[in-house]
């Protein structure tokens, strides 16, 4: 047998082999092992979140999060959002996730300022200049995630926590008239939360902190004389500009918070690493998602308060601004006296220092642009 012909033997074993491999990968490809994939849902991973809101958006927000473990878990891993009171009070969130008594919960850190005032620092703290997204980019690259996880353990909550919506800083709030100084709020009976209650009273309101949707019942009674609660869509759903036709945007009492989404820890760790992923990496997409919605609704709903309700709205003079500043001084030369807290605090000022310098010499002046195009902000109708 010539050299040739063996070479052209072997090719025609080769392609056939080949193709024989091919058509059973495509049929392995093409019928998957069904047995195997009911198995998996036979198995399915439900858990149950419970959120510190009743309704509106925020409520809304988590079951945007909730929607997403839903869809990526492809029927393997399922969330159910409940809202507040459907098992847990809000003050006892932190500690029934910790215990087991749900699964999850969609909250914010300052709710559980009460065990630990470092708490307040991952939402309810000083900027420094930054935003709610630098605080964000701070956990997640910046070393704080390091520092959130050991103030649990201090404390001694068993949960993972994850973190999703950089919210717009909050509104000054509710008042009975324009208020453009210090002495227009002081004495003022006033609702926030978290280390903001610290803040306001070195500013001598007297701070009463309530739950949301006690906020406007306590407003109309004469409870408290102003309030803030987050955000104009929030604020309209409680019905603030029936007590209120003063509305002032834009404060440094707290001017950066987040949703902070908690597991109970034994649950976690019980879970496989692809569904670990998924709660990860779900309240990354949440994240946007919530944002990108917030932006429309927070607009269109002030536009509403504005058009339909009258209500007035105001940025929050300078000397207001300026004087909340020097009491977050004076509450933070309190509070650093604490080991963590202080640790917490200069490693968010080291963030801050660097990529606010950043920020602050790269971006353009997008006001004098919007100025351009349509006037100044505070006369715009929209």
């Amino acid at each position: 047998m010539s050299k040739k012909t063996i070479t052209s033997s072997s090719r025609r074993k080769f392609f056939k082999a080949a193709a024989v491999t091919g058509a059973a990968a495509v049929a392995t490809v093409a019928m998957p092992n069904v047995g195997a994939y009911s198995a998996a849902h036979a198995k399915t991973v439900k858990l149950k979140m419970q959120a510190a809101w009743g309704g509106g958006i925020f409520l809304e927000m988590a079951k945007q999060y909730g929607d997403r473990v839903n869809a990526m878990g492809g029927g393997s891993l399922s969330i159910e959002v409940l809202p507040v009171g459907a098992v847990l009070k809000t003050a006892e969130i932190a500690d029934g996730v910790s215990k087991g008594v749900v699964d999850a919960s969609h909250s914010v850190t300052a709710y559980w300022y009460g065990k630990n005032a470092a708490a307040s620092l991952f939402g309810t703290g000083p900027s420094y200049g930054f935003s709610s997204m630098e605080l964000i980019g701070w956990i997640e690259e910046g070393g704080g995630r390091a520092l959130y996880e050991k103030t649990l353990a201090k404390i001694g909550l068993d949960v993972v926590g994850f973190f999703a919506m950089p919210m717009p800083a909050q509104p000054f709030g509710w008042f009975k008239k324009n208020v453009k100084t210090v002495k227009d709020v002081k004495g003022m009976k006033y609702r926030t939360v978290g280390l903001a209650t610290n803040v306001l009273q070195k500013m001598g309101m007297v701070v009463r902190q309530l739950p949301g949707g006690e906020i406007q019942p306590a407003m109309k009674t004469g409870l408290i004389d102003a309030a803030e609660f987050n955000n104009p869509t929030s604020d309209k759903d409680f019905g603030m500009q029936d007590v209120s036709k003063h509305y002032h945007l834009g404060s440094f009492h707290q001017s950066q918070e987040m949703f902070e989404m908690q597991f109970n820890k034994k649950k976690y760790n019980s879970l496989s690493p692809q569904h670990q992923a998924i709660l990860k990496h779900a309240a990354e997409a949440a994240n946007s998602a919530n944002y990108y919605m917030a932006l429309v609704r927070y607009s269109n709903d002030l536009g509403k308060l504005m058009n339909e309700h009258k209500v007035n709205v105001y940025q929050t003079s300078d000397a207001i601004l300026d004087a909340q500043l020097a009491a977050w001084d004076v509450v933070m030369k309190d509070f650093r006296k604490d080991a963590l807290f202080n640790e917490i605090v200069i490693s968010q000022q080291a963030y801050a220092k660097k990529v606010m310098k950043y920020l602050f010499m790269n971006q353009p002046n997008y006001r004098l642009a919007y100025t351009r195009a349509f006037g100044d902000p505070a006369k715009v109708k929209i």
